[in-house]
């Protein structure tokens, strides 16, 4: 018997998935609870396709670009990084908001301001959706290369950072041994991994 995967598509015998056409779910209103510069919360009156109706909350969020600055020697610029949220400070690839820029514009950005470091080349991994249940967030990864540490360090109040320098070999056995916790930093690894065996 087939059986449903976490987002409601059918994976068959075989291991593929059988594709699902978008949902009609009709939005009818929708109300913001919360707004501030980094994120707002909405709430949405939706009348899903067999007639039910329902509300559904979910946050609104413009993306952010994550960077994996990978230096000539084969390691990668890192930041130890305090996380309020868990109450502890977590291993992380640079990142920051787009705040109206595009993607490359902010990873350069972001790079410079939190590491200090500077790219020649960027080259993109992906666009990857953060809790699609929960949020339209988007985040955007990048492969950086070619750094000098020239940059203008900035950071904002809330960012305590500490830099270190590790090979991209140690974070990928990292990831796969569960030593680095936040998700997108992961994937951002594995991808840079990829992408230099290639």
């Amino acid at each position: 018997m087939p059986r449903n995967d976490r987002r409601g598509g059918n994976i068959g015998n075989g291991g593929g998935i059988t594709a699902m056409t978008d949902s009609n779910w009709q939005t009818v209103g929708s109300t913001y609870l919360f707004k501030s510069p980094y994120f707002d919360l909405r709430q949405d009156q939706v009348t899903l396709p067999d007639g039910d109706q329902i509300t559904y909350s979910m946050i609104e969020h413009p993306g952010y670009a994550m960077v994996v600055p990978l230096g000539a020697d084969g390691r990668v610029v890192m930041e130890h990084i305090y996380r309020h949220p868990l109450r502890r400070t977590l291993l992380e690839c640079p990142s920051g908001g787009l705040d109206g820029d595009s993607p490359d514009v902010a990873a350069r950005r972001e790079l410079e301001e939190e590491t200090g470091y500077r790219a020649t080349h960027l080259t993109g991994l992906g666009r990857y959706a953060g809790s699609s249940g929960i949020s339209n967030e988007y985040f955007h990864l990048f492969l950086a290369t070619s750094l000098s540490p020239d940059g203008q360090l900035c950071h904002e109040t809330t960012e305590q950072i500490e830099i270190e320098l590790i090979p991209l070999c140690r974070l990928r056995q990292m990831v796969i041994t569960g030593k680095i916790e936040d998700g997108p930093s992961a994937l951002a690894i594995l991808l840079a991994w990829a992408a230099t065996r290639t």
